[in-house]
């Protein structure tokens, strides 16, 4: 299932890995204590402070999209560990695949049902109970039933 990575791919992981090391914090911690040294025989001047503003602000800038290329990649993969684990569980709701790519106001629905489903689970006794989001209300609606039978049942003897 590897496939070729192209060159921009090659750069980007060798760059991730390479600035996450100690040796690029040493470097970074080498090149402010040099910059910092080298102050009072440069006098202080625009100069010596444009040296690292214009230095921090480029590696910044570069590392921006070096981050948010790794982001973006993990939360790839995160995504499809989550869709594998929710598609093979039988008691899980398929509606769930590939929920980050929906919109905000859906979001909201979904998340306004889990509070709901919250508030059920909290009434019922049982702390390990699950539901889908398919079967939770119909679930609950159903044990209320039992229950309510089981507690007339228990009046009447």
């Amino acid at each position: 299932m590897k496939k070729k990575k192209n060159l921009f791919e090659k750069i980007s992981n060798w760059a991730t890995a390479a600035t996450g090391s100690p040796a690029a914090f040493i470097i970074a911690v080498t090149a402010i204590a040099i910059w910092t040294v080298t102050g009072p025989v440069c006098g202080y001047s625009q100069t010596w402070q444009l040296v690292i503003n214009t230095g921090t602000t480029i590696v910044t800038f570069l590392m921006v999209f070096l981050i948010q290329k790794s982001q973006n990649k993990d939360s790839k993969a995160v995504h499809l560990k989550l869709n594998e684990l929710v598609a093979s569980h039988s008691g899980t709701s398929n509606r769930m695949v590939d929920v980050e790519d929906l919109s905000e106001e859906e979001l909201d629905q979904l998340h306004t049902f889990y509070i709901r489903l919250a508030r059920l689970a909290q009434e019922e006794k049982n702390l390990t109970q699950t539901h889908s989001i398919d079967a939770a209300e119909a679930n609950h609606l159903q044990k209320a039933e039992h229950y309510q039978k089981r507690d007339k049942k228990d009046e009447q003897r």
